[in-house]
């Protein structure tokens, strides 16, 4: 009996074993073959994209805008024939909402010249059409705060030069070299100074006295105490190069009095009025700033499905996703209308296929990404893992897939030093690697919505892209429809179908990296 139980005993390991070394199952190559010639030949990137960028317009986090967005976004996934089409409270946003009705900013002495400019989110208006005398404003310690009382009610306050240019001879776009992918490939800890980045190409800042964080915020706090006493007309600060201004927000709660307003004007404007004050020069400028505060506190994200079709399966989710707010100054092309484009697309391949996935496929367009991940922190938290604790949600979470680097092409995929995600993208990508899609990454990448999930050692992964020109884009008035890479977008598009199809149908599932689910 013992030898008949041990040779049992064995004879079920090496089932194990095998069953283990099957799990990993991609689609048929007929399939492949179906997704590849939706996805290139038949693609609907194009119309999405115009949808995204031109018909939606800016999408800034509790906007009248991002609501807009919102609707016409589910309109769109019903017309696709999605199911479950819906929206969704995700969490809280203290800020509340702010629209941009107005800008108009100009430089009327010592001539006249008009400017771009974008004004920060949160930021207050103008009483109607102003006009003022600009004064440099530049202050390094406590002490200097005195020099300014009493000094700058109804002037146009410029902050002193931060950011400066010089002439730079590396190409505005790049794609990944065949060297720079085969380093993302190894192990960071292998070899510390490997680095696939090229060398830094961001315009220089103007050095200061080095302060701690601590120094630094008390020392913000005092000034913005001091504006908001003085009340200058509009405070104007320089950030962004080749007349191309980029976007951010001022600290604000809804409810409190309107912040001063504020606008950012490229470096090349903002230094050509500081110097001129410099060397002597009354400047002048007229300013008419028009912004809209209203008490929508909620950050809500969008989804839609594809159901899943076995008893055992159907309730487990593969999730892709991108986040759908963007800055106010442009439309948010590369940043993120590109993700929200290729996961639409994704989605109309399959449902265009008939397919009838194991596992619903789910796709999430978050909210408030820009902002600290609010939408994925808020699903996350809903129904998966909140306060150390898992939530039902948690176990039958399969794999999410997140596009957030531009519209560049896919060239494989950052897998958060999970080895136990390797495998099943191994045996996924052979279908794949024709279009590009080649390389697996042992190493992380940060700073979007998969991060919410990894914190609970969920399985979520974030592409390997080419940048183009993604960091001279982002944020920015001229991240529109013309960043958008269109051909690249459709190879996105079908590698995410193929993925998302072999993960919903695979019989294994990624483990929880067992490292990130402890801290």
């Amino acid at each position: 009996m013992k030898r008949t139980a041990c040779i049992a005993a064995l004879l079920a390991a090496v089932l194990a074993c095998g069953n283990s070394l099957n799990a990993q199952v991609a689609q048929s190559h007929e399939m492949a073959t179906k997704v590849k010639h939706e996805g290139l030949d038949n693609s609907r990137v194009e119309e999405i994209a115009r949808f995204m960028t031109d018909h939606l317009g800016s999408r800034l986090t509790a906007s009248r805008q991002k609501r807009r967005a919102e609707k016409e976004v589910m309109n769109k996934l019903n017309q696709l024939g999605l199911s479950n089409v819906r929206t969704d409270f995700a969490y809280s946003f203290p800020r509340g909402g702010w629209d941009v009705v107005k800008t108009y900013a100009a430089m009327t002495s010592p001539y006249y010249c008009a400017f771009t400019v974008n004004p920060k989110a949160w930021s207050g208006s103008t009483d109607g059409l102003v006009k003022g005398e600009c004064i440099v404003m530049d202050i390094k310690s406590k002490e200097d705060i005195e020099k300014y009382r009493g000094k700058l009610s109804g002037k146009v306050v410029l902050l002193p030069v931060s950011q400066t240019y010089s002439i730079n001879f590396e190409p505005l776009a790049n794609r990944y070299t065949e060297e720079e992918l085969a380093s993302l490939s190894m192990d960071r800890r292998a070899n510390s100074a490997i680095s696939p980045m090229g060398p830094p190409r961001a315009s220089g800042t103007v050095a200061g006295p080095v302060l701690t964080r601590e120094e630094r915020m008390e020392l913000q706090r005092l000034q913005s105490e001091l504006l908001a006493a003085e009340k200058p007309l509009c405070v104007v600060t320089g950030r962004g190069t080749f007349n191309v201004v980029s976007g951010t927000g001022v600290s604000y709660t809804a409810g409190q009095p309107e912040p001063t307003p504020e606008v950012i004007m490229p470096i090349e404007d903002h230094g050509r009025m500081v110097r001129l004050i410099q060397d002597g020069e009354k400047v002048e400028m007229e300013l008419e700033l028009i912004n809209e505060f209203t008490n929508d506190q909620e950050v809500h994200n969008v989804y839609a499905e594809i159901p899943g079709t076995d008893p055992k399966l159907k309730d487990e989710i593969v999730m892709i996703g991108a986040h759908l707010d963007s800055w106010h100054g442009g439309t948010g092309g590369a940043d993120n209308a590109s993700g929200c484009i290729s996961m639409i697309e994704a989605m109309r391949i399959l449902k265009e296929l008939g397919v009838k996935p194991k596992r619903t496929i789910r796709l999430a367009l978050w909210g408030g990404e820009e902002q600290g991940l609010y939408g994925s922190r808020g699903y996350l938290e809903k129904y998966l893992y909140k306060d150390q604790k898992k939530l039902p949600g948690y176990d039958k979470f399969a794999l999410y897939l997140n596009m957030d680097n531009g519209s560049g092409r896919f060239r494989g995929i950052y897998l958060e030093g999970n080895d136990g995600a390797f495998p099943f993208f191994e045996a996924w990508m052979k279908d794949i690697e024709s279009l590009g899609f080649q390389y697996l990454s042992p190493r992380s990448t940060g700073s979007t919505d998969h991060v919410s999930f990894l914190r609970a050692g969920l399985p979520a992964y974030q592409f390997i892209q080419d940048e183009l020109e993604y960091n001279r884009t982002y944020h920015t008035i001229m991240d529109t429809y013309e960043r958008l890479s269109l051909g690249d977008l459709k190879l996105d598009a079908t590698i995410i179908a193929w993925l998302a199809l072999c993960a919903a149908d695979d019989p294994g599932r990624i483990p929880v990296n067992p490292v990130a689910a402890t801290r």
